[in-house]
Parts: C-alpha cells; structure tokens; sequence
C-alpha cells in the first residue's frame, strides 16, 4: 500500500488562487498525452506517487485526455483508489469539456447539455462524487455565454464541482464569463492558458492584466512550450521527439535554425542561474507571483522531480530578463 512521503509539504510554495481560499502549488501536474493505454501503468503509477510525495497536490485533466478520449480520467480513477484514496482531501482535481468527445451535435463545445453530460461521465470515469475545480475547456462562440457560465454554476449548486473556471477565453470574454458567474453567486476561481516565454499572447493581449484586475487565478499550459524550451531541441530535432513524429501540436517546420539558435541561447542564461533550461521555463511563467501555478506534463518521476527543481530558484534580476527578451525578440 502507498503512503505519502510525511514531509510533502516542506519544500513546494502554495499560492492562493485569485481572492479565493484555494491554494494551489507552484506546479501542477497535466495529465495529458501521458496517461492512455500506451503507456505502463506502473510508470504511470509512479509518476503521481512521486508527484505527491514533492508536494503537487494538483492533478489536472480534461474529458478528452488520454488517448484515447476519457483514457487518462479512467486511470486516474483507478490510481485514486488503489493509492490516494485517503488522501482524497489533500488533492486538488480537476477536468475540463468543451472539445470533442464523443459524435452528434451534443459532444462538444459549450450548451449546458453537453458540459453536464461530460461532467457526468468524468466522475463515473474517476470514480469521484466531485471534482474541484470544472473547467469551460474554450469559449463557444454558438452558445450564449450566459448558458455556458450558467451550467458552471449548475455543477457547483449540484455539489459536483467546488469551484469553476476557464480555459482558452480571451480577456474580454473572461470579463463577461466573470461578471456573469459573479450575478449567479458562484465566482470565477481561475484561467487556463496557454502560456511560455516563446508564447506571450496573455501578456500581450492583456489576459494577465484582466486576471490581475478580476483578482482571478491562472495556470499556465504549455509552459515549456510542448518541449521546445527543454534540452531536447538544443541540437535540432531527436529522432524520437514530438517535433520528428509532426505532431499535430509540435511539427518540423516550427524547429527552424533560428530558434534552435535562441533555445542554445537561454540555455546558457539558464546555466548561469544554475539550472536547466526547462527549469528556467518554468521559474519564467511562476516569476513575480502573477501566475498561481505552471501545469507539466511528465513521461517518468525522474523528469518530473526535475521539474519540480525549478521551484529552488524563480527569482529573476533585471539584466536577467532583460536579456531573454533580447533572446527572444532578436
């Protein structure tokens, strides 16, 4: 039987979510592309009992994660009750709908219709009675925000959900989102985006500014940028990476000389400051506290622990920032 390593909590920073009372921990884990069928479960298995023995205590899903679809929530369900079952409580989980999960004009996007449904079907699937956080996984431009916003709310007056949130809402349609959840008393706890030091759209397009101003929470996605800002690229591309395989999130094309040339120049900014280039990635998005946590996807516990090594430096100098803009927008 597992148990926790009794010193859990000693290391890993907690930050408060927006205005709210939830804490989060600098570094959540997504499981994402990670936990379907192709891969062991034994790794699987250690990659989240290592994940809480250092103290991340956020497990982050979506209905469509495996794959295939609904594959990772399923074994999550199975790992939650073989091995965290009594540590339920210490655990933040979360999943998301809005992408395509199953056929037919219900299986996707926002209609209240298909986000309860889904939610329905993730708690089957992890075996939960309620998940804590339930995500908006992307704004549907067909559906009236009020029926979206309004089936969030059902989940929580339903004690389904404990807190809800966005993903992938520009910052005007977080405004809205926010204002319409606030009339309906049930508060935007957090956003979900897609950010990195290559992809400074929420800075840029003023996303982290309306979140300042809303006091709402945010996780950043992708921080590393699907393996860009890591060791990986550093002399083009591996054989058996992502970027090789034309992933649809990652291609051959977006590895062009000219990055590869930046990435070796972080890289070595990164080793000034005592880390890796990952782990500078990572201390990018945490630095000055306007994000709460930075979401990584892990394919073993030891590249996982490495992750979770950033947290010993996310402090940057002046010159040291200065000089990864001059990397980036040279």
């Amino acid at each position: 039987m597992y148990t926790a390593h009794p010193d859990r909590y000693a290391d890993m920073p907690y930050r408060r979510t927006g205005r709210s009372g939830l804490k989060l921990p600098a570094l959540s884990l997504g499981l994402w592309h990670n936990f379907g069928p192709d891969r062991p479960a034994e790794t699987q298995r250690a990659i989240l009992r290592r994940a809480f023995d250092l103290g991340v205590t956020h497990f982050d899903l979506a209905n469509n994660y495996g794959p295939p679809p609904g594959a990772a929530e399923e074994a999550l369900g199975g790992f939650l009750r073989t091995d965290f079952a009594r540590y339920r409580d210490e655990l933040v989980i979360s999943t998301k709908a809005g992408y395509l999960m199953w056929p037919g004009p219900y299986g996707e996007w926002g209609s209240r219709k298909y986000l309860l449904s889904s939610l329905d079907q993730s708690l089957a699937r992890m075996g939960l009675d309620y998940v804590d956080i339930f995500y908006s996984h992307r704004p549907d431009p067909e559906t009236p925000l009020e029926e979206t916003m309004g089936a969030l709310h059902s989940a929580v007056q339903q004690g389904k959900a404990l807190y809800v949130g966005v993903s992938n809402y520009s910052a005007e349609e977080t405004r809205e989102a926010a204002r319409i959840l606030g009339e309906l008393g049930t508060p935007l706890l957090i956003h979900q985006p897609r950010y990195s030091m290559l992809d400074r759209r929420p800075e840029d397009e003023g996303l982290l500014d309306t979140l300042d101003e809303l006091q709402v929470g945010s996780i950043a996605y992708s921080p590393l940028e699907q393996g860009l800002l890591t060791a990986r690229y550093l002399d083009g591309i591996p054989e058996d990476s992502r970027a090789a395989s034309d992933s649809p999130f990652l291609n051959t094309d977006a590895v062009t000389e000219d990055l590869v040339a930046k990435l070796r120049a972080l890289n070595d900014i990164a080793g000034a400051r005592g880390q890796s280039l990952a782990q500078m990635a990572l201390a990018w998005v945490l630095r000055g506290g306007r994000v709460t946590s930075a979401l990584v996807g892990a394919s073993s516990p030891q590249q996982l622990e490495d992750s979770v090594a950033a947290i010993r430096n996310l402090d940057f100098s002046d010159d040291e920032l200065s000089r990864i803009d001059a990397v980036i927008k040279g």
